[in-house]
C-alpha cells in the first residue's frame, strides 16, 4: 500500500488586513453571534455570508433539547440564502464564535455537515466560497471549501 499526503495551506491575517467589504462581513459574523439561541451549550456562532448581487444575510446556531434538530450558523445562512435569492451564488461566507467569556481567541471551522453544504455550494455555482474564519487572534482566509475538505463527494461523484 501507498501512502498519498494531502496537504492544504490557508492564509492568517489580522482582520485590518482584509479589505473594506470582508471587514464588514466578519464584523456582521460577529454581530450574528447575538442572535444564537444556545442555552445548552452556550456556544453562540455567527455566520454572514456576501451574494454575487452584493446582498448580505446573516445566520446564527439554532440549539433544540433534541440536538439532531438544531442547526449551524454556517447552515442557518446558506440555507436563508437559497430560500431568498437561489439564482445567487455565495462568493464569501465569514463565521465567528463565543462563549460565555466572549469571542472565541482561535478561529473556529465549520464542522463536516457544514463544510458538504458549502461544497454543494461551490459545485452548484461552479465557483469558490472564499471563508473567513474568524478568532480574536486573526482571520483563517480559505479560498475554497476543497482545502479544508480534501476529499469531496458531489452530485458527480455518483455518476
Amino acid at each position: 500500500m501507498k501512502t498519498i499526503d494531502l496537504s492544504i495551506k490557508i492564509g492568517f491575517c489580522q482582520p485590518d488586513e482584509l479589505s473594506a467589504e470582508e471587514q464588514h462581513l466578519v464584523q456582521t459574523a460577529i454581530t450574528a453571534t447575538g442572535n444564537s439561541y444556545s442555552p445548552y451549550s452556550r456556544f453562540r456562532v455567527g455566520a454572514a455570508l456576501l451574494l454575487a448581487d452584493g446582498t448580505e444575510i446573516m445566520g446564527a446556531n439554532q440549539e433544540n433539547a433534541a440536538f439532531p434538530s438544531s442547526l449551524c450558523a454556517e447552515r442557518s445562512a446558506i440555507f436563508a440564502a437559497q430560500s431568498t435569492h437561489p439564482d445567487q451564488a455565495i462568493t464569501t461566507l465569514a463565521i465567528a464564535a463565543g462563549n460565555e467569556y466572549g469571542l472565541m481567541r482561535e478561529p473556529i471551522v465549520p464542522c463536516g455537515a457544514c463544510r458538504q453544504v458549502i461544497l454543494e455550494m461551490e459545485d452548484r455555482y461552479k465557483q469558490p466560497v472564499r471563508i473567513l474564519l474568524y478568532g480574536t487572534s486573526g482571520v483563517y482566509v480559505i479560498n475554497t471549501v476543497k482545502d479544508i475538505l480534501p476529499l469531496q463527494f458531489v452530485g458527480e461523484s455518483m455518476k
